[in-house]
């Protein structure tokens, strides 16, 4: 079939069933065609009102939604939504945006169908306006970029279909996130957007900034994009997100109303168009145009708006009644996207930045690092929840409609998904909401897996032709499923949700002492029984009866699964293993690990395949947390500062006791530092990294001091001060002691102020050699000493920072009442630096995508089939399978992504080509058409503002390939987004 009768077909068919923006429509006059005209000459200034709404914070989602607990907190969203639409209606010139999709969309299901159509008016008249448009205003430093694109899309998605193009926001607007990310930038691009705006901002830069005119910028969002694809026009807001001091008119505010009757004795109106007038005039010496933008709104206002209409009538009204007087300054409604749009016509060159917003103060001692470690047990718990979506939702499309009403019920991905977009809040995940409200969002998440599970049963019950119940053994990183430690044989299916096959280590609970495993082929596969470590079993205390773990290492087809049967040899308690006391070197052919035999620590650490050799000493430290006594800013550590009382830490020992273990399958150190801290450095057979399996908590605070809990790697690399971290767990950024890109900086926290978000990997280099870590959540680090990287594992404070939480950071729980204790992994590669990306690119994405394990009981029917994979074939190292989800009922959502930047690798940093009906062995292509990256628009007809930097250049638009989208070709960092016609094979 011809390429254009594809397209044609496909285009017919989405517009039919999704109302994607084919047409626009001739009657809405929304966007930028419903702007108040400026005028030329005059200081314009654009009113925004607008309502902060926080996902979740001081309450949880429900609770903010229908005003719940205002003794916490008062606010209610569903009022503010309420108030807004009546008086949006009483006059057309006011305007009003919206940010969080998530409390639009629980409003809209309950309005009438009358009111519904009057919204739509509103926002076809652009008197509502959206911007931003995700589920939520994510966090920027701890989440990963699938989940953001994920909760972006479904927020977008809602507004495209709902309003259609007048629904589609211009503007990306965080107005509250504490720090700013470039690959969150560089996606705002991709996603068609022609500006992004936001509040925080160093207090350096922004004075510096200030100065210089370059509060508005443009952001050169990738390296390896060509321009302007990544390139993001910014401007940084005047009073974060507040309006200007005296003139918040919220029920929640004490300014005074305009009080504008003459015959009054209070008459204030001469004294407020004054002082209006000097602010607007102040503001106006640090922007570049003869625009500025104030926004008139904050934290869940707009309740009674009312309040804020009435009196921004009145100031609009006798401010520009002035220029009858001569005054310069008009006021008028207006909305971030017309506001943009003005300094679009000004035809301005803008100052160029291609680093990031972090670390990010709002003064000299007050560093907001501290929560890119919060809550770590809900870090963890978001990022693995975010690999069961993934794969919940292939599973959806490679198990067709029978994965959604099946033989284990009715399978749901929504509410999984509702549940990560929540998480991706920039009070979510970051750490930084009340406990109640972090339980809230765990809960959410396990609720969503439950949902998922269904769907991930009745989808493999297709794909392996077996009805058998399936077990999910969510605790295997404690030794906990009462299955294998209660089951004399039993199978495995292994579900690899990458694009390539992976080979994974297995660590199971039993109680016998021998074991045989059978791969889907019948062969035996080499495994190992060992002890449960104590440091298990004080964190699992009575929940599990397992004394013994089984190792032996799985395989799995990309896309696919592989199961293996299991069955016990011989019962008993005792596992019969080689055990040694004392440090002793372990290795396999590709690694070489060393311990001292003094202290129990690690001390080197060679590659044997390259012939590389580093001093390796890895030790747990704790920064004692400022209590805000006794210091220059009474700033005390919590939620989001990190302000450690001393430079240096404490050791929590010098020494570790360890029992090395060494099997067939695993060598591991196990090694104690003290009864709250522990880890086993693991070394797995044929295996090209090292292990880091560490266990802190409960953190001791009977010395009445809180602690923030690191570990340390000393090396003899010569890093030169120098050490990189990933943006988001795409690109990568490098980072230097004491200094920042584009400001010369005063330095006054020299650890707070050098740390930085690692959400999938840091690590430091000289000529020779490469000390990669990959994480398996985002925390913070940095590099304070030449050739260190240190990483915080946990955080436990016995104060607020007052930054609006009003609780100290002092996490227990039921099962742990005297302190959290977090479990993690850290994996380490030693390479040289022109092939490390080669090693440490997947495996970050292994990281975050891992085999799913489900469990069945007794022998597998004869017709059962054990191996299966959704691909024709694996694809190549340097292409990622980023999304494969289920659209409606005949279409797919794909997203390919290249994952190397330009620099990175000799082999893996070239273009790569992708035949899309060579890609599915169950899935047969019958059109494709490419789309934006949150789906949301058609890739071709998406247009967006060029912006010229000061530079001079003039970058020209990427040229959109001519082709018929059967082959398509990837280039480095860029990720491609398609819409798939499929049939099942």
């Amino acid at each position: 079939m011809a390429a254009a009768t594809v397209r044609l077909m496909l285009l017919i068919y989405l517009s039919e069933s999704l109302s994607l923006p084919v047409v626009r429509q001739k009657e809405s006059v929304c966007g930028y065609q419903s702007c108040h005209a400026t005028k030329p000459g005059m200081l314009n200034v654009h009113l925004v009102p607008h309502t902060h709404d926080d996902v979740g914070w001081l309450k949880t989602v429900d609770q903010y939604f229908y005003g719940d607990r205002n003794d916490i907190q008062h606010a209610g969203v569903q009022y503010i939504l309420d108030s807004v639409v009546d008086q949006l209606l009483k006059n057309p010139e006011r305007r009003f945006i919206y940010v969080e999709t998530a409390f639009f969309y629980r409003w809209w299901s309950q309005q009438s169908s009358s009111m519904q159509q009057t919204v739509k008016q509103l926002v076809n008249e652009g008197r509502l306006e959206f911007v931003n448009g995700g589920w939520c205003m994510s966090d920027e430093a701890t989440t990963h970029y699938s989940a953001v694109i994920d909760q972006m899309t479904m927020g977008l998605r809602f507004l495209n279909e709902t309003f259609g193009p007048c629904g589609r926001p211009r503007v990306a607007w965080h107005i509250d996130p504490f720090g700013h990310a470039r690959e969150h930038a560089s996606m705002f691009a991709q996603m068609g957007y022609d500006g992004f705006f936001f509040g925080r901002v160093d207090y350096q830069d922004r004075l510096r900034r200030m100065l210089a005119k370059e509060q508005e910028l443009l952001w050169r969002a990738s390296d390896s994009l060509a321009p302007p694809m990544a390139d993001l026009f910014t401007g940084i807001l005047p009073n974060g997100y507040n309006p200007p001091d005296g003139f918040c008119w919220d029920q929640s505010c004490d300014d005074p109303p305009i009080r504008d009757d003459p015959n009054l004795e209070d008459y204030n109106v001469d004294d407020v168009v004054e002082r209006f007038l000097n602010i607007a005039n102040s503001q106006a010496l640090v922007y570049k145009t003869n625009h500025i933008i104030m926004t008139m709104g904050s934290d869940f206002q707009y309740e009674n708006a009312n309040l804020w209409y009435k009196n921004l009538d009145k100031l609009i009204h006798y401010v520009n009644a002035q220029q009858s007087n001569g005054s310069r300054v008009n006021l008028l409604y207006s909305t971030p996207s017309c506001y943009l749009q003005e300094l679009h016509r000004a035809n301005l060159s803008w100052a160029l930045k291609t680093d990031d917003f972090f670390p990010y103060a709002d003064d000299a001692h007050d560093f907001w690092t501290g929560y890119f470690s919060s809550r770590p047990a809900l870090k963890r718990y978001e990022r693995l929840s975010n690999s069961n979506l993934q794969t919940c939702n292939q599973l959806e499309v490679l198990g067709g409609q029978a994965s959604r009403r099946g033989h284990f019920g009715k399978g749901d991905s929504h509410t999984l998904r509702r549940a990560m977009a929540v998480a991706q809040h920039h009070d979510a995940v970051s750490g930084t909401e009340k406990q109640h409200v972090a339980n809230d969002y765990s809960r959410r998440l396990a609720n969503g897996w439950q949902h998922c599970q269904v769907l991930v049963s009745n989808s493999l019950a297709v794909l392996s032709g077996s009805t058998a119940e399936r077990i999910y053994c969510n605790n295997l990183n404690i030794s906990m499923c009462s299955l294998t430690e209660s089951s004399k044989k039993f199978s495995i299916n292994v579900f690899n949700p990458l694009a390539r096959p992976v080979t994974w280590p297995v660590r199971l609970p039993v109680n016998g002492t021998a074991y045989v495993v059978s791969d889907a082929r019948g062969k035996t596969v080499d495994c190992e029984v060992v002890p449960v470590s104590q440091a298990t079993q004080n964190v699992r205390g009575n929940r599990g009866f397992a004394v013994n773990e089984l190792l032996f290492q799985v395989q799995a087809p990309p896309l696919g699964f592989s199961t293996y049967s299991v069955s016990l040899l011989q019962d008993g308690p005792q596992a019969n293993f080689k055990r040694y006391n004392g440090p002793k070197s372990i290795w396999n052919k590709y690694l070489k690990v060393t311990f001292d035999p003094d202290t129990g620590l690690l001390s080197s650490l060679a590659n044997l395949e390259t012939k590389q050799n580093i001093r390796l000493v890895q030790n747990f430290y704790w920064y004692n947390a400022s209590d805000g006594n006794n210091s220059a800013s009474n700033q005390p550590s919590g939620a989001y500062i990190f302000r450690p009382n001393s430079s240096t830490p404490f050791v929590v020992s010098k020494t570790a006791k360890t029992e090395i273990i060494q099997t067939s399958v695993m060598q591991e150190v196990r090694q104690w530092f003290a009864p709250w801290v522990s880890q086993v450095v693991r070394l797995h057979a044929d295996s090209r990294v090292l292990e880091l399996e560490w266990t802190v908590g409960p953190i001791p605070i009977d010395d009445d001091l809180g602690k923030e809990v690191i570990t340390r790697l000393d090396t003899d690399i010569e890093s030169s001060g120098i050490f990189y971290t990933d943006s988001n767990g795409r690109e990568v950024l490098q980072r230097k002691k004491d200094f920042r890109p584009t400001w010369h900086l005063r330095q006054s926290e020299p650890i707070a102020g050098n740390y930085y978000p690692i959400n999938s990997r840091a690590f430091i280099k000289d000529d020779e050699d490469q000390l990669t870590v990959v994480t398996d959540r985002s925390q913070g680090g940095g590099s304070i000493r030449n050739g260190s990287l240190e990483i915080m594992l946990h955080r436990r404070l016995l104060y607020d920072d007052v930054r609006g939480v009003a609780e100290p950071l002092n996490e227990t729980s039921d099962i742990f009442p005297d302190g959290l204790v977090v479990r993690g992994r850290l994996l380490l590669s030693l390479d040289r630096p022109a092939k490390a990306a080669d090693t440490h690119r997947p495996l970050a994405q292994g990281m975050v995508l891992q085999p799913l394990l489900t469990f069945t009981e007794g022998d597998l029917h004869p017709n059962t089939r054990l191996e299966f994979s959704g691909l024709q074939a694996a694809l190549p190292p340097a292409v990622h399978l980023l999304t494969l989800s289920q659209w409606d009922e005949q279409l797919v959502l794909l997203r390919l992504e290249h994952q190397f930047q330009t620099w990175e690798s000799k082999v893996n940093s070239q273009p790569v080509t992708i035949n899309l009906q060579k890609l599915f062995s169950t899935l047969e292509v019958l059109g494709v058409s490419e789309l934006n990256l949150s789906a949301n628009q058609w890739k071709d007809e998406m247009t967006r503002f060029d912006w010229t930097p000061q530079t001079g250049e003039k970058p020209l638009k990427k040229r959109l390939e001519d082709t018929s989208l059967v082959e398509v070709t990837l280039s480095p960092m860029e990720i491609r987004t398609f819409l798939l016609r499929v049939d099942l094979r």
